[in-house]
């Protein structure tokens, strides 16, 4: 069997450019943060126990002067990639919601503060800035 050359490359060339693509992905951390268990704690009368009964078991315990700090978190990443055969490109995109109770030392919410950022998150491909 007789193989050209010239056919012999643009075989390699059609197969080297089948063998690069595009991915996406898309990974969570921790669970969404539900809006109506927020809107039903109020300072100075929900005690410590009441909110571990409406949120569950903080994913983050903190002491600050002498209060108890719970970090409720919920982290969204996309991740956009261009693969090539020598080079790959990736942009991620990553935030949180997060979710603050202050307890005082009675263990009485003191303060309760909420961020909400998720849900803007966009798939962005381009490696190269915005």
């Amino acid at each position: 069997m007789i193989f050209h050359k010239p056919l012999a490359r643009t075989i390699i060339v059609v197969a080297l450019l089948m063998l690069q693509g595009c991915a996406f992905s898309r990974g969570t951390l921790g669970d969404d943060i539900n809006a109506d268990s927020v809107a039903a704690l109020k300072k100075a009368t929900t005690t410590k126990a009441e909110v571990l009964s409406l949120l569950g078991a903080p994913d983050r315990l903190l002491q600050v002067n002498g209060r108890d700090v719970f970090q409720y978190y919920r982290y969204d990443a996309k991740v956009g990639s261009l693969l090539l055969i020598l080079v790959n490109f990736s942009r991620v995109s990553v935030k949180s919601d997060d979710l603050f109770i202050i307890l005082n030392g009675q263990g009485i919410v003191e303060d309760v503060i909420l961020s909400k950022r998720t849900d803007g998150l966009e798939f962005r491909f381009w490696p190269f800035g915005n």
